[in-house]
């Protein structure tokens, strides 16, 4: 099934929901609120509730039941599987670089060619680029989230690590333009801030006219739920490794910064909606 399926893009939002909004709250809600919440984002009852069952048995959602209503919650696996995404999200900026590289060399025979694609398509996520058929680097320690996928997928015996300085012959920004396509990153960006700048001066400025609370949830969603796509591109690159005018930092700061604006007014939204379907 492609990502690009309404059930998968459902998925998705769920997970954004469960992250951003569920998880403050106590992990768990009501199924009614759930689907309210997912109304406002446009997803219909009967896509919300398939998407919903589909998750439950992957085991990335618990139900509970109490009378005639259900509760969802993220389990353990699902859990793992957000606190993955965040820690990338929420990373900041690398600023300091001590000049060490993090380098994955791995071999599979061709008869583990699907463990070998899994084990590549991951390797992005972590901010690794390649510069080899086999061989990853990054400018990162990421030694515990490697080990923790050979886990995973059982690939011990096939990958080593090594942690090291490049010599030469040329320079680290070669292995970057090498390694990591930073003008489409760059396109990535500009298009996120075309499509935000202008409504985050807006909304700070109207002040008393702005938005209003159901209005600035879908915002608060849909920003974040844009944004949270640049750790799969994005190695987050020491500023010593990225031009002095580096774009990236602007997006970030014009995310934090609108996310910020809309805080207050979206909780406010999701405390109506979780009291309303609780106390009904």
């Amino acid at each position: 099934m492609s990502p690009t399926t309404p059930s998968v893009r459902t998925q998705f939002l769920i997970f954004t929901l469960f992250g951003e909004f569920i998880i403050p709250r106590g992990g768990s809600i009501w199924t009614g609120s759930l689907l309210a919440l997912l109304d406002r984002l446009d997803v219909g009852e009967r896509a919300a509730r398939l998407t919903l069952s589909r998750m439950a048995r992957k085991g990335w959602l618990s139900t509970r039941k109490e009378g005639r209503r259900s509760q969802y919650s993220l389990t353990p696996r699902g859990w793992s599987l957000l606190v993955q995404g965040g820690q990338r999200i929420f990373e900041p900026p690398t600023r300091e670089w001590d000049g060490m590289w993090q380098i994955v060399v791995f071999s599979l025979p061709e008869k583990k060619r699907s463990l070998r694609h899994a084990f590549r398509t991951r390797l992005p996520w972590f901010g690794f680029g390649q510069l080899a058929p086999n061989m990853w680097i990054s400018p990162h320690n990421r030694k515990t989230e490697i080990l923790a996928l050979c886990s995973e997928l059982n690939m011990q015996d096939h990958v080593e690590i090594f942690s090291g300085i490049h010599m030469g012959p040329s320079e680290d920004q070669e292995l970057v333009r090498r390694c990591w396509d930073l003008s489409y990153l760059e396109s990535q960006y500009k298009s996120f801030i075309a499509r935000f700048d202008k409504e985050y001066f807006a909304c700070k400025q109207n002040g008393k006219r702005a938005p209003g609370m159901d209005e600035c949830f879908v915002r608060r969603f849909w920003l974040l739920h844009q944004f949270q796509g640049f750790p799969r591109i994005d190695p987050n690159l020491p500023a010593a490794l990225l031009p002095s005018d580096w774009i990236g930092f602007k997006a970030r700061r014009l995310f934090e910064d609108y996310r910020g604006v809309l805080e207050s007014p979206a909780n406010q939204f999701v405390d109506e909606v979780v009291g309303e379907i609780s106390n009904a």
